[in-house]
């Protein structure tokens, strides 16, 4: 008698085949999320191993003594893997990620741009260094931390926000692409609150449960991007002027990479009958130019390098009505998607956004429900 793939039960990752017999790769990063993941992959009977990537020296990064954090993480993610038995390794990426993510995040600096590095992080190291790593451990699949959904579509596995709104991280992941969707598993992403998720760590036993969570970008932990800018690429950062608009000199500064699009404050110009932002950096002129609130707001936003997740080809419609998300911190909001080419396209916003810059990514979503559609990065202009 010949038992079918539909015939046999699917575990709890959606796989045709006992826990015990499935092996999964946890990303672990020693913070309480992907912890939780690890211990309670391990409960349900799969064959777990913990991989925990070593991607940069605080030390060396900030030329900061007794920097260890790290080393901390590590350590803590250690921990979990011998409380809950079962094997975990520490790969040492520093060179990868040094090359792939924190060099272009400094010469998007250096060019005006106000990059995402944890996406670039995502892209070019987790979903795809990692990802093969855990390929070559024979794994059936890789597991992390992420608060996002994957559901069976279809077409084939799709991505979907988390059901915590306030967690949802999905901006983050846009690049994912279908093949790597395929492969990876976010058990945390139906969980409502963050209390739920700490509520499984103390049920575990995890000396992580009440572990803070990361607030700032992993080498940029005092949140100063400029400093370490100026320490990746000495010299880099060159005085010149703020201007308003009309090219009227308003005040000096000590480099562009001090500045981002939208901000307000520290700007060192008083006096003024009314509250200025940057609107714009102009790199090659090294000036900051300046103007009233109502100068951010954009509806254009030209998009590029862009990842699809909708079932049809991108470029099979003119336009596509949907939301979209400019900054990690801003609700989605409606668009128009203009396919330009596969991976190019223009969106016209239908209510303005103020703030928009160029090196944010520009995130698709379902106009209803909680689908992601992919997105790109802002690249240019208004």
């Amino acid at each position: 008698m010949t038992v079918s793939t539909a015939d046999i039960q699917l575990n709890s990752l959606g796989l045709a085949k006992p826990p015990a017999e499935t092996r999964v790769v946890v990303a672990m990063s020693g913070g309480v999320d992907s912890s939780v993941v690890a211990a309670m992959l391990k409960e349900e009977g799969y064959d777990v191993i913990g991989v925990t990537l070593q991607l940069y020296d605080h030390g060396a990064a900030l030329a900061k003594k007794n920097a260890c954090c790290a080393g901390v993480d590590i350590h803590d993610a250690r921990r979990v893997a011998e409380e809950m038995g079962f094997p975990h390794y520490v790969l040492d990426y520093e060179n990868i990620f040094r090359e792939a993510v924190i060099e272009e995040f400094a010469d998007s600096y250096l060019g005006g741009a106000t990059p995402v590095p944890c996406i670039r992080c995502n892209e070019r190291v987790k979903f795809k260094d990692l990802l093969e790593t855990a390929r070559d451990l024979d794994a059936d699949c890789m597991a992390t931390g992420h608060y996002i959904q994957r559901f069976k579509g279809a077409q084939g596995p799709e991505l979907h926000r988390a059901a915590d709104p306030v967690r949802d991280q999905s901006y983050f992941l846009f690049s994912t692409t279908p093949d790597q969707l395929a492969f990876l598993r976010f058990p945390l992403g139906h969980l409502e609150t963050k209390a739920e998720t700490r509520a499984l760590a103390r049920r575990f036993g995890l000396e992580v449960a009440d572990k803070p969570d990361s607030q700032d970008i992993c080498f940029v932990p005092d949140g100063n991007y400029a400093g370490v800018i100026e320490k990746l690429r000495p010299g880099a950062a060159e005085p010149g002027e703020i201007v308003d608009a009309d090219g009227r000199v308003l005040g000096s500064h000590e480099g562009v990479i001090h500045y981002t699009i939208g901000q307000r404050r520290g700007l060192g110009i008083g006096g003024l009958s009314e509250p200025l932002y940057v609107v714009r950096l102009d790199v090659e002129a090294r000036q900051v130019v300046v103007g009233p609130k109502e100068m951010l707001a954009t509806r254009t936003v030209p998009v590029r390098e862009i990842n699809w997740l909708g079932d049809a080809p991108f470029t099979s419609r003119d336009a596509w009505h949907l939301s979209v998300k400019v900054r990690s911190t801003r609700p989605p909001r409606e668009a128009i998607v203009r396919p330009v080419s596969e991976t190019e396209a223009q969106v016209d916003l239908l209510t303005p956004e103020e703030g928009v810059s160029p090196g944010q990514a520009c995130v698709f979503y379902a106009p209803e429900g909680s689908r992601v559609f992919g997105g790109g990065w802002i690249w240019a202009g208004r």
